[in-house]
């Protein structure tokens, strides 16, 4: 047997025990790393307005606190806003329940001529088997409810703590990362994190921007039909549709829907379409053009990085990939090498014209020389 044997056995014994417990440790920590990730990009949004206050001598732990309690407010004051509206609809929608189904009831008997009347239709229904396993499933899922609430309030909980140290120990984190790096890469590393600021408070922009835009269009289709709470309905609309990636669109739709069908049921077919039509308008007008504006990466590589983000890390992905792409794209480019492009029409744009008066065979005769040259 050779010498060298057993020591590769082992070694290869040794690297295959270490790649399974570095397998096993990643699975068990990748929901972690990912709220580290959510957090880290939180942190880079909420940057420019840190470090402005505190270029003006505030502390800067005390800044990210103000910025961070803003958020805080605005978003409970929206949930306990549109919580108390819900709540409301929800009592007037079984309050009026037995009008609707009498409005139902009486359209079936005089459109398929049949005797139906509510007391049959209400005992059908309280004494299905349908109903009593559904009431059966609630019951035993509140607790699976209750568990997935806490445990994403501890997820938000989690990601908000880290994006507060990210936020308030900005420099103290970059110096601590420059400090085991030379000179060169510490110019290199602290450009990408200036880009990385850059465009992630673009994308913030852009998203701001297009919830503006989305809340505006729905409010005047929610005002022009009557439907109450238009307002905080087009808030809802806008934010929920821009800030959650991949179903915020339906969940937005959904309210409005509700709402206007407490009004009217013909109301709820409408603004589904205007939320259809609005959004394909959204998806290949609106976004490709504002994003491409302000983190400066194509309409295509945008919708592609969304694609490739959502396959990869799911809604998280969907979210952060646009900004994690144009970071590395302006990183990037700062290290290839551009030369100036020859003014040929193929590459402007247009096409080769004829000079006028000149007589056919020139023309051939030039073309055929031209053809040789290259």
């Amino acid at each position: 047997m050779p010498g060298w044997l057993p020591r590769a056995v082992v070694m290869t014994l040794a690297l295959y025990a270490c790649f399974q417990l570095g397998s096993w440790a990643f699975d068990q920590l990748i929901g972690l790393l990912t709220n580290i990730l959510i957090a880290f990009f939180l942190a880079l949004a909420i940057e420019p307005a840190v470090s402005r206050m505190a270029g003006r001598g505030m502390r800067r732990g005390f800044a990210t606190f103000l910025v961070f309690l803003a958020v805080l407010v605005a978003g409970v004051g929206f949930v306990v806003l549109l919580g108390s509206m819900l709540a409301g609809q929800i009592v007037d929608m079984v309050e009026e329940f037995p009008k609707y189904l009498d409005s139902v009831i009486n359209w079936v008997n005089q459109t398929f001529r049949t005797e139906l009347s509510r007391v049959e239709v209400q005992d059908s229904l309280l004494h299905s088997d349908w109903l009593q396993k559904y009431v059966q499933n609630s019951a035993t899922g509140v607790l699976d409810v209750s568990t997935t609430v806490l445990g994403g309030l501890f997820r938000l909980l989690t990601i908000f703590l880290f994006s507060f140290y990210f936020a308030a120990d900005g420099p103290r984190l970059r110096r601590a990362l420059c400090s085991v790096l030379p000179p060169a890469r510490q110019a290199e590393v602290l450009r990408a994190w200036e880009i990385a600021v850059d465009k992630t408070g673009g994308y913030i922009y852009s998203r701001g921007l297009m919830a503006l835009i989305s809340g505006v269009a729905h409010y005047v289709l929610l005002v022009v039909l009557g439907v109450p709470y238009a307002p905080a309905l087009a808030v809802w609309v806008g934010l929920v549709s821009q800030f959650i990636p991949t179903i915020g669109t339906y969940l937005a739709g959904a309210l409005p829907m509700l709402i206007a069908f407490t009004v009217n049921p013909w109301y709820a077919l409408w603004v589904l379409g205007f939320v259809v039509v609005y959004q394909q308008f959204e998806n290949y007008v609106l976004q490709p053009k504002l994003t491409s504006k302000t983190v400066d990466i194509h309409p295509a590589v945008a919708f592609g990085s969304v694609v490739a983000g959502t396959a990869l890390m799911g809604a998280v992905g969907a979210l952060i990939a646009i900004p994690a792409v144009a970071t590395l794209q302006a990183f990037l480019g700062a290290y290839v090498k551009r030369y100036d492009v020859t003014d040929d029409p193929r590459v402007q744009g247009g096409h080769r014209r004829w000079r006028r008066g000149e007589p056919v065979l020139t023309r051939i005769r030039r073309a055929v020389n031209n053809r040789r040259r290259s």
